[in-house]
């Protein structure tokens, strides 16, 4: 069924592709085992057909009737590409190609496929279709533009706003060539997009928050008994990072396969061997170099993480978790809940409601894409209306240095969150505005082909940009991490490996401090000289301090701010 499919349409390319849309949608259809369209009945009511109509109002109150090529309720809304030929259906004057049609037989990837103004149209008409779909229906999470017999691109949201679509599932595979098709994965993947029931299972978030939860409760029990051996909570939140990043650091390549999860199958047997192999192998990481726990030579990851290469002393038991712990897959962590969930196993009063309570995902983005993408987004069309123009000029090296210039802002534009905790909004502002990096490079390749991207391998958004101010020190070290881990996740989906070494950069952007009230301290003394002490119900004491000069502390300089604040509660707002 696919071949027959590929032969009959692979090559297809010229002004007949509008008219013969509607047949290979439905020739695709088979080729993917899913259901036809539904015969055109009401075109206003249909669920699942061919030319669905919606409505727009004018400025001046006039209503016309809009036509979206293929769409399916709660799944997908497809647009089909414009005609490149002259006097096409659907054709606009003055549009131009950014570039010159390939020929078919030169191939499918890179510069032989065009990325065009018709396509780039195609998809903002298809998300202004979504705006117009009736209050009842969900705004569907996927926007596909089809080039008949040729390609399909995806664009996905899953937060159910309808804004802010992003190639999907990412820069190196949103592009579905006819023969993608023959990948199995792949077709099973376009599959679910038709099946209003199942389509949500793409959400990466959904399948990634199984593995976190597990993660966090692997390691609550290690926390745990950490903290019966009374090692200090700052001590025991160092020791976890490093030993989390280094089970990331083996599921996403940096480290051989399975070396760490060997590692801790030896000691889990001989736990003596837990502290001088450990802190060996994290003193190569740090260095770079021979580490004799893994028989191999490690690159340099240098940053804060392993600085202090201490391996608290741990039992067969505890070992074992983290044994367990790392043999999960680690490329599937979601660290916009993942901060959260470290955070509690590592706290003996939220350990108890681990995962009970956080902010979740959907939520956080909304306020991020409101914030801060939707305004780089606009930014983005305005620039790709100026390319537009200076390509219909003949201008091509204007073309791509305007895609070039607002390159250089996105790697400039700074993001702060005053009250960052364990830095759940950084991270999605951070992988939000790498997505959108991705739509800038893919026009940048397309206007001057991959060359154009020579010379910007350390010129990229990384987590540099994004700050965070937080009072807990423990929290503040969680949020770096997070972002480490996130950003390195979206590396080796995006470039298929991982950045050149030093892997981790000492960066300074999450400080521990007070955003609203800072004040010179100092230590409290009684009349002899000694340290005053304050003794909780628990029976823990702590150090007391004198606070003078208060002021409103220095905020570091940022084109954004987004957060999500403490909440107080009413008693002290009133």
């Amino acid at each position: 069924m696919i071949q027959t499919f590929l032969d009959r349409w692979s090559g297809k390319e010229g002004g007949q592709e509008r008219a013969n849309y509607g047949l290979f949608l439905s020739e695709l259809c088979d080729a993917l085992g899913v259901p036809r369209p539904d015969p055109s009945g009401d075109p206003e009511t249909n669920d699942y057909v061919l030319e669905r109509v919606v409505k727009e109002r004018g400025r001046d109150g006039s209503i016309s009737s809009k036509r979206i090529d293929l769409y399916k309720k709660g799944c997908f809304v497809l647009e089909a590409k414009q005609s490149r030929q002259k006097g096409g259906k659907k054709e606009v004057a003055g549009q131009l190609d950014l570039l010159e049609v390939p020929d078919a037989s030169r191939g499918r990837r890179g510069a032989d496929r065009a990325w065009d103004v018709l396509m780039l149209n195609a998809r903002r008409q298809a998300e202004d279709y979504v705006r117009l779909l009736p209050s009842s229906h969900p705004a569907p999470p996927v926007v596909i533009v089809c080039d008949v017999g040729h390609c399909l691109e995806l664009y996905a949201t899953f937060r159910g706003d309808g804004r802010a679509y992003d190639q999907f599932p990412d820069r190196q595979g949103f592009r579905v060539y006819l023969d993608d098709l023959k990948d199995p994965e792949i077709r099973a993947r376009l599959a679910l997009i038709f099946d209003a029931s199942r389509v949500h299972e793409l959400d990466p978030t959904r399948r990634s928050a199984k593995v976190t939860r597990e993660i966090a409760e692997r390691l609550a029990a290690v926390s745990k008994a950490l903290e019966k051996a009374k090692h200090a909570p700052e001590d025991v939140a160092a020791f976890l990072a490093r030993a989390l990043f280094t089970m990331f650091a083996q599921s996403v390549g940096l480290l051989p396969e399975k070396a760490f999860f060997d590692v801790l199958t030896r000691c889990e047997e001989a736990p003596d061997k837990f502290g001088p192999m450990v802190g060996q192998l994290w003193e190569a990481m740090d260095r770079g170099g021979f580490a004799y726990a893994i028989e191999a030579h490690v690159k340099q990851f240098n940053g804060e993480f392993f600085k202090d290469r201490r391996a608290l002393p741990l039992g067969r038991e505890e070992i074992g978790e983290l044994r367990a712990a790392a043999d999960l897959n680690w490329k599937e962590v979601e660290p916009a809940i993942f901060g959260t969930l470290l955070e509690q196993a590592l706290d003996p009063v939220e350990r108890k409601r681990l995962g009970a309570h956080y902010t979740p995902r959907p939520y956080v983005e909304r306020l991020v894409v409101a914030t801060i993408i939707d305004p780089l987004r606009t930014d983005w069309a305005n620039a790709l209306a100026t390319v537009e123009r200076q390509k219909a000029e003949g201008r091509a090296k204007d073309a791509a240095a305007t895609v070039q210039a607002f390159h250089d802002r996105l790697c400039k534009t700074r993001v702060l969150d005053p009250a960052c905790g364990t830095g759940n909004f950084l991270y999605v502002a951070l992988e939000l505005i790498k997505r959108l990096e991705g739509e800038v490079l893919e026009a940048l390749v397309a206007l001057g082909g991959q060359e154009a991207l020579s010379g910007l391998e350390g010129h990229t958004v990384d987590p540099r940009q994004f700050l965070g101010l937080e009072l807990n020190a423990r929290a503040a070290a969680i949020a770096e991490l997070v972002l480490w881990i996130g950003y390195l996740q979206w590396h080796g989906r995006t470039k298929g490996g991982m950045p050149e070494p030093p892997i981790l950069k000492a960066y300074p952007n999450v400080e521990v401090m007070d955003a609203v009230l800072v004040a010179d301290k100092t230590l409290k003394r009684d009349s002899g000289g000694k340290p005053v002490a304050r003794i909780a119900p628990d029976g823990t004491t702590s150090e007391v301090y004198d606070y003078q000069n208060p002021r409103r502390p220095k905020w570091p300089q940022a084109e954004f701010i987004v957060g999500n604040p403490p909440f107080i509660g009413g008693k002290d707002l009133r």
